[in-house]
């Protein structure tokens, strides 16, 4: 059972209409060890900066070993002249390698060839279209969570950087913003640390709106964070979409329900309740709780 919310409705005219110009929103996300608020924005994908090298991938670029010369009276150095015949074979052997050489050369010709011409290919091709993609108040794949709706107002006033300074409202944002703006939506409260438990008590006991929910807000922190085991879990066709489309079609009533519901009940609340909650405790790994 969700909570109920008394704050749900302390919204003010001016709050709607604030996040709405900014196109921002203030979350409230429930784990297992707290709960808290963030800031989400939606943006078309070519909007965005693309992200750059982290510390960690500087790190992996190390230049690779100098070449040297011997050193004086190195034994390296000292190498004995060899014979007229030994010179034959050397010449020999070296026009061998020559006519190697030129094959690996002719070889290698033809593979960048190849590849000029799928890159002619891709670039005939279609360019994929924008897309709107989710953001976050998180930096370097960290979600930023605030135990206290003051806690986030003076960290959005500081300089700390995060990934939605780059929005085109940002300046705005950070100017007017004011703690009572801080009240979610109630389409915008996500009881994570609820799903599993509810999954657990079998299918009469589901709480689709509790888990449709869930999905939403994993789906959109496994993008934006690139949390390839959320995305995984909750692709197209895996079993917790199958679930998913299964509880939406409940929700929505009519002819449809009944099936939608026979769906759903093919799905092993034991199972869905174990998968769940490695998404929980992937998403949990990947928040940086401030006060």
């Amino acid at each position: 059972m969700a909570r109920e919310r008394e704050d749900e409705n302390e919204r003010s005219e001016r709050t709607d209409k604030f996040w709405s110009e900014m196109r921002v929103d203030p979350v409230e996300v429930a784990l297992p060890s707290g709960v808290g608020y963030t800031l989400r924005a939606y943006r078309m994908s070519d909007e965005l900066p693309v992200a750059g090298t982290s510390e960690d991938e500087d790190l992996d670029e190390v230049d690779g070993p100098e070449l040297t010369k011997p050193a004086a009276g190195d034994e390296s150095s000292d190498v004995d002249e060899p014979e007229d015949e030994d010179l034959d074979a050397k010449d020999d052997a070296e026009d061998e390698d020559d006519l190697d050489a030129v094959d690996d050369e002719d070889d290698e010709d033809e593979e960048e060839d190849d590849d000029e011409d799928d890159e002619k290919k891709d670039e005939d091709g279609k360019v994929e279209a924008p897309e709107e993609v989710p953001v976050f108040l998180a930096h370097r794949g960290r979600v930023y969570l605030f135990a206290s709706r003051e806690g986030l107002v003076d960290f959005v006033k500081s300089d700390a950087p995060h990934d939605l300074a780059s929005l085109d409202t940002w300046a705005t944002v950070v100017d007017k913003i004011r703690v009572d703006d801080v009240v979610p939506a109630g389409d915008d409260r996500y009881e994570l640390d609820l799903v599993v438990e509810n999954l657990r008590g079998g299918h009469d006991a589901w709480d689709a709106g509790l888990v449709i929910a869930a999905g939403e807000i994993a789906r959109d922190i496994g993008y934006s964070l690139r949390l390839e085991p959320v995305i995984t879990a909750l692709s197209t066709g895996s079993p917790l979409d199958d679930l998913d489309e299964a509880l939406r079609g409940a929700e929505a009533g009519g002819l449809g329900s009944f099936l939608a519901r026979r769906r759903a009940r093919k799905i092993g609340a034991q199972q869905a309740a174990l998968a769940w909650r490695t998404i929980i405790g992937k998403i949990s790994a990947a928040v940086d709780w401030r006060d």
